[in-house]
C-alpha cells in the first residue's frame, strides 16, 4: 500500500501555508523534505487563473513541489474522472520517489471520491460507450445533458454541464444495464490500495468567514479584475469551463458594480465552504483539527509517517 496523507480544508484556511511549514525546505520538522503536494483544487488546474484561486506562488512551489496546477487550458473540462486518474498516477510516482504523497486541497468532491472511491458499477460495453461518443460529438454536451437530465435526474443535478465525462459515464451506465448511477451507493470504505492518514482542517463559521473575505479583499488589491478582463480578452466566456470557478462567474453577471462583484465573490465563497464540510462528513478514519493546532496536527503526521517509513 501507498501511504498518503490527505488535507482538506475549505477556501483560506491555510492548506498551503501549512504544507510549506510540514515538508517544505525550510521547514523546521523532522520530516521536511520528505512529501509533494497533490492539489486537490478543482479551479487552480487551469492556467491563468491565478489570483482568484489563490494558487500557489513560484516561491510556494520552490519550497515543496506541487502537482496538478496550471495543467489544463481554461477552455478545458477537468472533471473528477481526470483528477482521480492523474492523482493516482502521481502518487504512485511519489512514492517510487521515496517520497509521500500529500493530498491537499478544498475540492471536497475530489477528496472524498480520491479516499472511497466512485459507485460499484457495471463494467462499461465499449459498444454503448462508441454510440455515446459519437452523439455527444453530433449533438453536444446541452443534449446529452438534457437527455441524463430524462433519465436520471438525480445524478444530472450533481453533474455540472460541461463535465462531458461524467455526463457520458453516467448515459453510458444507464444504457448498459437500465439503472441510474444514482441508484449505486457511494463506498463507504477506504481505498485498499493506499494506507492513509486523513485530516480535516476545522475553523469556526465566524472565524473562516472573516478570513474568506480578506482573502477576497487582498484578491481586489491584487488585480483581480484586470486579470479576469486579461481572460476574456483570450476569449473566454461566462460558458468556459474555468469561468464557472467563484471568482470569475460573478464579473458576468450584468449591471454589478465591482464593490457589488467584490461582495457577491464573499458570500459565493461562504456558501461554498459550508457545503465543502458536508462533502467531507462520515469518511472513515478522518481526525477532525483546530488549523491553528499545528502541534496535533504535526503530532499526527510525524506518528503517521513514522509507522510507514520504518
Amino acid at each position: 500500500m501507498i501511504p498518503v496523507i490527505v488535507v482538506f480544508a475549505p477556501t483560506a484556511c491555510g492548506k498551503t501555508a501549512l504544507a510549506e511549514d510540514l515538508f517544505g525546505k525550510s521547514s523546521s520538522f523532522v520530516f521536511k523534505g520528505k512529501a509533494e503536494v497533490i492539489s486537490a483544487d478543482s479551479q487552480a488546474v487551469y492556467k491563468g487563473l491565478d489570483i482568484g484561486t489563490a494558487k500557489p506562488t513560484k516561491e510556494e512551489q520552490q519550497e515543496i513541489p506541487f502537482h496538478l496546477i496550471d495543467v489544463a487550458s481554461p477552455q478545458e473540462q477537468f472533471g473528477l474522472g481526470k483528477f482521480l486518474e492523474s492523482a493516482d498516477s502521481l502518487c504512485a510516482q511519489i512514492w517510487r520517489r521515496k517520497k509521500i504523497p500529500l493530498v491537499i486541497g478544498g475540492t471536497g468532491f475530489y477528496i472524498r471520491n480520491f479516499l472511497l472511491g466512485s459507485p460499484s458499477t457495471p463494467e462499461s460495453r465499449p459498444e454503448i460507450r462508441e454510440q455515446i461518443k459519437q452523439k455527444l460529438a453530433d449533438l453536444g454536451k446541452e443534449n446529452l445533458y438534457a437527455e441524463l437530465k430524462i433519465v436520471d435526474p438525480i445524478s444530472a443535478k450533481k453533474i455540472n454541464i460541461n463535465d462531458e465525462y461524467r455526463i457520458c459515464r453516467a448515459l453510458e451506465i444507464f444504457y448498459s444495464c437500465g439503472k441510474p448511477l444514482s441508484s449505486f451507493s457511494l463506498p463507504c470504505e477506504l481505498r485498499k490500495q493506499y494506507k492513509f492518514c486523513t485530516l480535516i482542517l476545522n475553523r469556526s463559521r465566524e472565524e473562516l468567514y472573516k478570513r474568506i473575505d480578506l482573502r477576497v479583499e487582498k484578491m481586489f488589491e491584487a488585480g483581480l479584475a484586470h486579470e479576469v478582463e486579461v481572460l476574456k480578452k483570450s476569449g473566454l466566456t461566462k460558458d468556459s469551463p474555468a469561468m464557472k470557478a467563484i471568482g470569475y462567474s460573478e464579473f458576468f453577471i450584468e449591471g454589478l458594480s465591482l464593490e457589488q462583484i467584490k461582495e457577491k465573490i464573499k458570500f459565493n465563497s461562504h456558501r461554498y465552504a459550508k457545503k465543502q464540510y458536508t462533502f467531507m462528513r462520515g469518511i472513515p478514519e478522518a481526525c477532525i483539527v483546530d488549523a491553528d493546532d499545528k502541534e496535533k496536527i504535526k503530532q499526527i503526521i510525524s506518528s503517521f509517517l513514522s509507522s510507514v517509513l520504518l
